[in-house]
């Protein structure tokens, strides 16, 4: 059964920064095997040396259950009196034995309440300071696969992962994107509250990548209304949805099944064309496909004029023009091109093993 109610709310509500952690069932069988030992060193002590203590109640001697009732009251600083050590040595062990255990019970029992509340107020104030500080940040609403590999695109472009926060109805995927070293929320991704503690409203990018096409239409809605500027991407499963989605306000519309099926077309019909496409959608294999700025000894040259690059478009006061376009054949200042290009990744492996081949 879950946690329900407005300790649950609570719990949701805050943000799980990534930390290591101990498990929390191992700590709580190490207090308790804590707390069973002091109680059987201190039975020990009294019913070893139980000659030494007087039953002031049954005059009948100190037997193996009075030792434990003894041990008991005495660790919890009950002592009721009807049970006291009359020797001198028995007085000098209370004192040097059984008084410590009993204030490390305390310490034990007390310290335990306490980690309990400085966890809740730290996170709490861990929270607070997190939000206070995101701004400009990229909201991801999903972290299944493709959100993850969404996530790997942005990082490997130069995205800071304390700049990314992790939205997502699955306590598992949670966990995974706290253990990637990213901040996370556990909830609804089209809870207007839950994305307003996620600072969405201050967010640059917003990347939706849930498992339905339902709850990504409203969590582009409700995106979108929360934060009007922001630039927001959404994958969609069907075809047929993804006018939904712009209308919503998403920026841009990944159909995943239609890609996924489209890729799988063209390997089936040339597998050297699939072998090329694979080859662009991976980081650090043969080529890569990224969008930059003209660099200034490029302008008033054609976009086709690269030096080791082959430009696909550019993109010119907002409007993205293909190659083929008589307006890509003079570069301007402040264009971006896209383009594809070698692998960074190969060509720094390749500029370090040049001078060993010569």
């Amino acid at each position: 059964m879950g946690v329900s109610g407005p300790h649950r709310a609570a719990s949701e509500a805050l943000v799980r920064l990534p930390r290591l952690r101990e498990d929390p069932f191992r700590e709580i069988i190490r207090r308790i095997v804590l707390v069973v030992g002091i109680m059987v060193v201190n039975t020990a002590v009294v019913w070893f040396d139980r000659a030494s203590y007087s039953d002031n109640i049954n005059h009948d001697g100190i037997s193996l259950i009075d030792a434990i009732y003894y041990a008991t009251v005495t660790v919890t600083t009950t002592g009721y009196g009807d049970i006291t050590p009359v020797s001198d040595h028995a007085r000098l062990l209370n004192a040097l034995v059984v008084t410590p255990l009993r204030i490390a019970f305390l310490v034990l029992l007390v310290g335990t309440t306490l980690e309990v509340l400085a966890n809740q107020g730290r996170q709490a104030i861990q929270d607070a300071g997190w939000r206070r500080n995101m701004r400009n940040h990229t909201v991801l609403l999903g972290y299944g696969t493709m959100g993850r590999s969404a996530l790997q695109t942005l990082l490997r472009s130069g995205a800071r992962a304390e700049k990314v926060v992790v939205v997502d109805s699955n306590p598992i995927a949670v966990d995974a994107a706290n253990h990637d070293g990213l901040a996370a929320f556990h909830g609804d991704a089209t809870s207007r509250d839950l994305l307003r503690r996620a600072e969405l409203p201050k967010a640059k990018q917003i990347i939706i990548t849930v498992n339905r096409d339902d709850t990504a239409i409203l969590a582009t809605l409700t995106a979108r209304q929360l934060n009007p500027h922001a630039h927001i991407v959404a994958s969609v499963r069907q075809a047929e949805n993804a006018s939904l989605l712009r209308q919503s306000g998403a920026d841009g519309v990944v159909t995943s099944s239609d890609a996924v099926g489209r890729l799988v077309g063209l390997a089936t019909l040339s597998p050297d064309m699939g072998v090329l496409m694979d080859d662009l959608l991976t980081h650090g294999e043969g080529l890569e496909i990224t969008q930059r700025l003209a660099a200034p000894d490029e302008v008033g040259r054609p976009a086709s004029d690269l030096d080791g690059e082959q430009a696909l478009g550019v993109v010119r006061g907002g409007l993205l023009r293909r190659f083929y376009d008589p307006a890509c054949a003079e570069l301007k200042t402040g264009d971006q091109l896209i383009v594809v290009r070698p692998s960074r990744v190969r060509s720094q492996a390749a500029r370090v093993t040049r001078p060993d081949a010569e």
